[in-house]
């Protein structure tokens, strides 16, 4: 038998190829060992099973829609590639009514495509688009929500784009994004209802002339003029509201957008008569920051509400009719067990973006979703995490729950000054997923949470552990290291390979208590979880070990590591210590636990010295 790395140099054609022809199929005698794919040495290259970059396998057939990988125009995402019907967000609102509904979920999750349903259905036009909602499910519910399409007239804002390094650069952008805004309603400069005065204001917005004061008035100046031509007030939609805001906390210009959007949003939507309702998303709530200073008409809806808990990312009956739509439902489980485990509200939801990739590109399972972007502010927040946090964040990496307190009340300030709101960051921003939930006295939710799922484990690996460990190469080259010692038993190597990453990428001012080198370890051996349950500070016969590593399969050996640390060592004395490390693992028999999981297993004495480090074994 060959793996596919094997047969694909047989075959002259990429790994990924043969892997796919095995999924689809296409290899008679192909079966799936673990998570490996096993091929008969005799086995002939499909004639029909060329596969490339971007395009499906044979099996679902050319005359299939395709697939909606970036689009968020609703009438070219309905029209021209496979679309899962939202439109029942409409009537969920429609029923409700609530002057201002703020959205916040992960990023990639639907929420421009939904944002600009809401503006094509609600949008006043020359042309009738009614049609677009003809076949959805919103046009089943009756004249009563059918009344409402094309009757408001829209203003429409995304920022998700506005990504810049400097408040002026921002601010220009934000100036361009108004321009184009006022440019779709030119219409008014045409008007009788409009003032001279208001005529020569649009013009200011229109030709780039507009001052900082006139832009934190342009929502509420454009809503009067568009209720006094249509005689109808309008539908303010803003689509990722604090992208601009995350980045001014990230490039130290915090202050000044915090102003603007003060300014600008309470024109928008505080005491606005000219407004009918508004709409904004983003994946932060941020209630404290007094942007929506005196706004009580402001209804949030968070991933903890029920309320539209369906409507963004795909649920688990959207999922399957999809896969059968491209004929590969007996993929189901692998694609469950990678972008499945959300919970929004009471439903379960995949993460769309990565259901829409792995199809798109032959069922390939990969970690699609980290390369979309990346919140910044970790890494402010991981680098004044505690010990606590620290610990927990490993115990997640381990596939377990832990518990944590959750405050939808998010302040970007706080992040830093309470680094335990770590937690609502991860877990707003798709990182984490809530287990189950306690509403507290003070509004707060005490909550089991976990990694949900097989991709935002590599991502959670790839991106929050990293900042564990300095970030960079070094780090992941030093970790494939050490799990190879490790491996292979030879503590020489691993010696060396703790040295090297120490001496690359630890400065001096870090190793100030034995906590930095456990976390440390910690971080570096979580390559190894696939092969092993790795424990931390859990109690063994009559103490408590620093790492534990339980082999899932028992041929393997188990490890038992015990860290010791101290200033100013020589070697001698650091050879000392390791050996009294090593001791303190037979003297307070930390080995209980091991003996009822591991056959054979290893102890390791592990003592640093600042950039110093001697290890010694016992079997």
């Amino acid at each position: 038998m060959k793996t596919c790395k094997e047969m694909a140099k047989v075959w002259n054609v990429s790994v990924r190829t043969v892997t796919s022809l095995c999924r689809s199929g296409k290899i008679p005698g192909a079966i799936k060992f673990e998570r490996t794919w096993q091929i008969p040495d005799d086995a002939t290259k499909p004639e029909d099973g060329r596969v490339t970059s971007g395009k499906y396998i044979k099996k679902y057939a050319t005359e299939k829609k395709k697939l909606p990988i970036g689009i968020s125009d609703y009438i070219r995402a309905q029209e021209d590639y496979y679309y899962v019907d939202k439109t029942l967000l409409i009537k969920e609102f429609l029923d409700s009514k609530p002057l201002v509904s703020l959205f916040t979920r992960p990023r990639r999750f639907g929420k421009t495509l939904n944002m600009d349903m809401l503006r094509v259905f609600f949008e006043i036009s020359k042309e009738d688009t009614s049609h677009y909602f003809y076949d959805k499910e919103i046009w089943k519910c009756g004249k009563y929500y059918q009344d409402h399409q094309g009757k408001y007239p829209v203003i429409f804002l995304t920022f998700k784009d506005v990504k810049f390094d400097t408040w002026e650069m921002t601010l220009d952008k934000m100036r361009r994004l108004l321009q184009a805004e006022y440019g779709r309603h030119s219409e008014l400069l045409e008007s009788n209802a409009i003032q001279k005065y208001e005529k020569d204001y649009f013009l200011k917005i229109l030709e780039n002339k507009a001052t900082e004061v006139d832009l934190t008035f342009s929502l509420e100046n454009l809503s009067r003029m568009l209720t006094e031509h249509y005689h109808q007030a309008p539908i303010i939609i803003i689509d990722e509201y604090d992208t601009p805001i995350q980045e001014g906390y990230s490039k130290d210009f915090y202050d000044e957008i915090i102003n603007f959007m003060r300014n600008f949003f309470s024109g928008a939507f505080k005491d606005n008569k000219y407004l009918s309702y508004g709409f904004l998303t983003g994946i932060l709530r941020i209630a404290q920051e007094s942007i929506f200073s005196g706004l009580n008409n402001l209804t949030v809806n968070t991933i903890m509400d029920e309320e539209y808990d369906q409507y963004f990312g795909f649920t688990s009956e959207e999922v399957r009719k999809m896969l059968e739509y491209y004929n590969v439902l007996d993929e189901e489980v692998e694609l469950q067990s990678w972008y499945d485990g959300y919970l929004f509200g009471n439903v379960e939801i995949y993460n769309p973006w990565s259901v829409i990739n792995y199809i798109y590109k032959g069922c390939l399972p990969q970690a699609y979703w980290v390369n979309t972007g990346r919140n910044e502010i970790l890494e402010d927040v991981l680098q004044v995490a505690t010990d606590d946090i620290i610990e927990k964040l490993h115990d997640l990496l381990m596939k377990q729950r832990v518990v944590a307190r959750i405050d939808q009340n998010v302040v970007y300030r706080s992040l830093l000054e309470e680094p335990a709101n770590v937690y609502n960051l991860l877990l707003m921003a798709g990182y984490l997923k809530i287990v189950t939930k306690q509403l507290q006295m003070d509004g707060s939710y005490l909550c089991e949470i976990a990694i949900p799922n097989r991709e935002i484990m590599t991502v959670y690996k790839s991106e929050i552990l990293s900042y564990f460990l300095q970030r960079g190469t070094i780090m992941q080259t030093t970790a494939n290291k050490i799990a190879e010692s490790l491996y292979v038993m030879d503590f020489k190597k691993l010696q060396i390979a703790l040295k090297e990453y120490i001496d690359k990428s630890i400065s001096y001012h870090d190793y100030s208590a034995e906590g930095f080198y456990h976390g440390l370890v910690l971080g570096l051996i979580a390559l190894m979880d696939n092969q092993y349950k790795i424990r931390s500070n859990r109690e063994s016969g009559d103490g408590r070990y620093d790492i534990c590593l339980f082999p899932r399969i028992r041929k393997y050996p188990g490890i038992i590591m015990e860290l010791k640390w101290e200033k100013g060592l020589d070697e001698e004395k650091l050879q000392k210590l390791a050996e009294r490390a090593l001791y303190q693992i037979d003297e307070m028999r930390y080995d209980i636990e091991m003996k009822e999981e591991a056959d054979t297993f290893i102890k390791l004495g592990i003592a640093f010295s600042g950039k110093k480090i001697k290890v010694v074994s016992k079997l």
